[in-house]
């Protein structure tokens, strides 16, 4: 025969003070920024603007790459 409380769990463990369920708080910095800046509505405005950007130098480099490469002597 088994004992009555073979069936139970004890959860004694989980009722420790020191547990920190502060997630933001244990977070180090580049991690808030990433988060800040790489999910949701904001990350895909900072996806646009620096995949704009990325266009604009790409053109402006070739733009200057051309010029001087077609320059008359």
């Amino acid at each position: 025969m088994e004992p009555n409380n073979a069936g139970t769990v004890q959860y004694d463990r989980w009722n420790e003070d020191n547990i920190n369920m502060n997630v933001e708080a244990s977070q180090t910095t580049t991690m808030r920024i990433y988060n800040r800046l790489c999910t949701g509505s904001t990350g895909v405005a900072v996806r646009a603007v620096v995949a704009l950007a990325a266009l604009v130098i790409i053109y402006i480099l070739g733009y200057v790459t051309g010029y001087n490469v077609h320059r008359c002597a």
